[in-house]
């Protein structure tokens, strides 16, 4: 089974949902046999990464709340994270672009720790409130799950894999993608938002049910037809 996840670092839901999938694939019986593959989405291209902008500040304007409305939605948010075992701290977190944090994912993936690094980026922004639109910071996050530390700089340093991000957004349009996180199972089904443990789970037996069943059509036999097994050929009876 292949799951596919847009998301972006700077998502609150998409690292809410991100565990509540885990634990579901931490239930399921097959999950050797499940790969989980991390794309790329911005929900604002155009951010600036600036030390100086809070996230409830950026939130305020861009939804035009008050300072104290922004803190008290941001309040609900820190406690559903906690339902998931994940501490926020929306206080000191700093407003970021997240480009380089997705093409920096995108070398993980083909260096074969793009997990290791979506789960680091993701609890330093969240947790640890560390500005993840810093290349030195990034480098080192990239650097602690065992990549290449030239070989990061180098990524960082130019505009390498920008267009693998732009890629995942295109087909993320395709797919009718309206918001993030979004998990797409085996191509045939979808969920949209940090939903209910019970929903991943549903949804992960039903696709492997639909998968690992005998037949996926339907046999329609005549009188007439000849066939030829591993035992031999042979012609229909008259």
């Amino acid at each position: 089974m292949k799951i596919e996840v847009w998301s972006d670092f700077v998502c609150p839901f998409c690292y809410i949902g991100k565990r509540l999938l885990e634990q579901a694939l931490n239930k399921f019986s097959h999950n050797d046999q499940v790969e989980v593959l991390f794309k790329s989405y911005e929900l604002d291209p155009n951010g600036e990464s600036d030390t100086s902008l809070s996230v409830d500040e950026v939130l305020a304007e861009k939804y035009n709340m008050t300072i104290e409305q922004v803190k008290t939605m941001n309040e609900q948010v820190i406690q559903k994270a906690a339902t998931v075992g994940l501490n926020y701290n929306f206080d000191t977190m700093v407003q970021t672009n997240t480009l380089d944090a997705h093409r920096l994912a995108k070398y993980a993936t083909e260096a074969g720790k793009g997990a290791e690094l979506a789960e680091r980026i993701l609890k330093a922004h969240f947790t640890e409130s560390k500005f993840i639109g810093d290349k030195d910071i990034l480098t080192k996050l990239a650097v602690e799950v065992g990549l290449d530390q030239e070989k990061v700089k180098r990524v960082l340093s130019g505009n390498d894999y920008a267009d693998a991000v732009r890629a995942d957004e295109k087909e993320a349009k395709q797919l009718g993608v309206q918001g993030v996180p979004f998990f797409v199972f085996n191509r045939k089904y979808a969920i949209s938002g940090a939903q209910p443990l019970d929903l991943f789970m549903d949804t992960l037996e039903k696709v492997w049910s639909e998968e690992n069943q005998t037949s996926s059509f339907e046999q329609i036999n005549g009188r007439e037809g000849a066939v030829c097994t591993d035992e031999g050929c042979q012609l229909p009876e008259r």
